[in-house]
């Protein structure tokens, strides 16, 4: 019976299979294997000396072409499986077929920045030469944001100083100074790099204007960010796109000058400037915390109105004016609503939801709030763990906080030392004092070596008063492994 030939993958074949698998492990299988050969029925079956050799020979041996690598490239990137790249990288780097071209090589370095992992970036960086690649402003902006988005500030001064051995540096390279410059207060050295990128003759651009505007509005200067949006639009003749739209609008909010927010919102209708999500969330918020609800949900319908979709930031503006109110019962609707129409909760409104019902004693439901979590599809975090806990000492309701305390250092979250020891004055000065309970929570605090101090002189005070009839040693001895 004749074996069934299967048709050989094409280098373009190839291509558009890895771009429609989904499995990055499945994607790095078939690169590195894209045309099995029928098992020689010369060779041992069992040898993986032979096995190993058949791939290399396979590998080396196919065509790949340019897309196949930049689709492989990136899909390990975004999965962070970098030794798995790596070794495709090294392939590449062999490649005599065609040029590299350096964008490429510039994800890779974005990917590292990404996963917090500067000292590769860099290292990469060094290595575009061997891959027969230049390097220009493109990929030396690359490894500056690179080393920017993982806060290596003294590595980033470094490489700045060095600019001019790469290229001239563009408006990006003075964007991406000056955004490190806004990132660590420094908004004089920001604008000394604004001053030197005109200086340049380099052309200022909205990022450049939005980068130093949100700078000026995060430190309280909104007279100087509406003066330099002014400029931009005066002068360069730049229109503020919605992100700069939205940062001078929080900036106005963080002061109150909702007659400034509503100026600036009705500007953007007239610039036919899209109001988005963030934007309309953004004033929502603001005035419900100034104690603005009519005007609120008056933008709130607005924002039905035009059309834009309210997303989970929304809601949670929603949730967290009605545990404000103290209305759990339109807060629990809100969530209700959220699963109807498919729009995930996130942890923070449960966490929200959980400090308001501790907040005013109703730790039962924030309890059962709390094991529904994982039903509605969201872990909870720490934050979640540290408030229920604090909910349920206040309450003392002190079992089910030795249960939420157990899971939360199994978890790995660290308790609150203030907490803790608050659970445990609780515990020992709690009418119906357990002796079993505390010796099970201290063995738990021993174990993640929480015990501190002045848990122990809370725990000493109470078990050597002789008329409880209780020996410290006991503890000590329960304690000891």
């Amino acid at each position: 019976m004749g074996s069934i030939r299967t048709k050989a993958i094409s280098p373009f074949r190839l291509s558009s299979l890895l771009r429609s698998q989904k499995d990055p492990s499945l994607a790095f299988q078939l690169f590195l294997n894209p045309n099995p050969n029928p098992p020689n029925p010369n060779s041992n079956p069992n040898s993986n000396a032979d096995s190993n050799s058949n791939t290399k020979t396979r590998t080396r041996s196919f065509r790949y072409s340019l897309l196949s690598y930049d689709l492989i490239i990136t899909k390990l990137g975004r999965a962070k499986m970098f030794p798995e790249m790596e070794q495709i990288l090294q392939l590449l780097r062999r490649e005599t077929r065609f040029n590299i071209p350096e964008p490429l090589l510039c994800h890779v370095i974005s990917f590292y920045a990404h996963a917090r992992l500067p000292s590769r970036a860099i290292h990469f960086f060094n290595s575009i030469p061997s891959f027969r690649s230049t390097r220009t402003v493109k990929s030396f902006n690359s490894l500056l944001n690179a080393l920017l988005i993982s806060r290596q500030f003294h590595k980033f001064g470094e490489f700045v100083s060095r600019v001019n051995e790469f290229a001239q540096p563009d408006a990006c390279t003075f964007n991406i100074m000056i955004n490190a410059c806004c990132l660590r207060g420094e908004l004089d050295n920001a604008y000394e790099v604004f001053d030197e990128m005109r200086k340049r003759n380099v052309r200022p651009n909205v990022v450049t204007y939005g980068t130093l505007i949100n700078g000026l509005c995060k430190n309280s200067r909104l007279r100087e960010a509406l003066k330099m949006k002014e400029e931009m639009e005066r002068v360069l003749k730049l229109k503020p796109n919605v992100l700069l739209y939205t940062t001078l609008i929080k900036g106005a909010c963080e002061v109150g000058k909702f007659g400034l927010v509503f100026r600036l919102k009705d500007e953007m209708a007239r610039n036919n400037v899209k109001l988005d999500a963030a934007v309309y969330n953004t004033i929502i918020a603001a005035l419900f915390k100034s104690g603005r609800k009519k005007e609120g949900v008056g933008v709130l319908k607005e924002m039905k109105k035009s059309g834009c979709e309210a997303d989970t930031v929304t809601y949670n503006v929603l949730i967290m004016e009605f545990c404000r109110e103290e209305n759990f019962e339109k807060t629990f609707k809100v969530l209700d609503k959220m699963e109807g129409l498919k729009v995930k909760a996130d942890v923070l409104s449960y966490n929200v939801i959980i400090g308001g019902l501790c907040k005013v004693g109703k730790w039962s439901e924030a309890n059962d709030l709390f094991q529904d979590m994982a039903r509605r599809g969201c872990a909870p975090d720490v934050v979640t763990y540290r408030t229920l806990f604090d909910g349920l000492c206040d309450s003392m309701q002190f079992k089910e906080a030795a249960f939420v305390l157990d899971e939360m250092m199994f978890k790995g979250y660290v308790p609150l030392s203030t907490t803790l020891s608050k659970f445990v004055h609780g515990l020992c000065q709690h009418g119906d004092f357990n002796f079993e309970l505390l010796v099970t929570v201290l063995s738990g605090l021993g174990r993640g070596n929480f015990l501190y101090e002045d848990i122990w002189e809370t725990v000493v005070s109470r078990v050597c008063k002789p008329e409880k009839l209780l020996e410290p040693f006991e503890i000590l001895d329960t304690l000891v492994v």
